[in-house]
């Protein structure tokens, strides 16, 4: 088992809390670990990016080459296009459809989403609109995003569940319940969305 996945967003979207839920995930389901992060003005809406990649057996690069992501899970759509060089032809894009128009020349958005609609394996998810009215704080939408990336990551979504509640537990029950409500709307939004296509 290998499964390479590219983090995509802008600072303050919650990319790093992906991360680390997916990363507690591997880890207790005994599966190696690498991690690459690259952090470009986080704090001022820069693009910010983690390479993960897990494996069952060793791994010694913690860089995704070229054409070797299984997965790109980007929290904006724009941010999704920018790594499109290093997906795999079968790789999937799991992209949330709202933007996050950061600079004065961000493309036209319909051009932006008809890209990634042309893609053969995409789901593109309203994460905000989701986390809004399914579980009532638009900033869970990043667990929205993970729930939407889960059937294309090769861990039992039970132990994403699990990554959730250890990086949340210090922070109280009613924030690890949101955010695990929010990893479940994706999902079912990311299961209903295949099985339409």
């Amino acid at each position: 088992m290998k499964t390479d996945i590219i983090l995509a967003g802008v600072g303050g979207q919650g990319i790093l809390s992906i991360a680390a839920a997916i990363g507690s995930a591997a880890l207790t389901n005994n599966l190696y670990l690498k991690q690459a992060e690259t952090h470009g003005m986080s704090q001022r809406g820069g693009d910010v990016q983690s390479f993960l990649r897990l494996s069952d057996t060793p791994i010694y690069s913690d860089l995704i080459p070229m054409g070797g992501a299984d997965l790109i899970l980007s929290v904006e759509p724009m941010e999704a296009l920018r790594y499109l060089p290093y997906l795999k032809p079968n790789g999937y894009v799991v992209t949330n459809t709202v933007p996050f128009i950061n600079i004065p020349d961000y493309p036209e958005e319909q051009s932006v989403i008809a890209k990634i609609e042309s893609l053969p394996h995409h789901v593109l998810i309203d994460a905000d609109g989701i986390a809004r009215e399914e579980v009532g704080n638009v900033r869970a939408s990043n667990f929205v995003m993970l729930g939407a990336a889960s059937p294309f990551i090769d861990i039992p979504f039970d132990y994403l569940a699990a990554g959730i509640e250890a990086i949340f537990n210090r922070k109280g029950q009613e924030v690890v319940d949101m955010n695990l409500k929010a990893l479940h709307a994706g999902r079912e939004f990311a299961l209903r969305y295949a099985a339409g296509k």
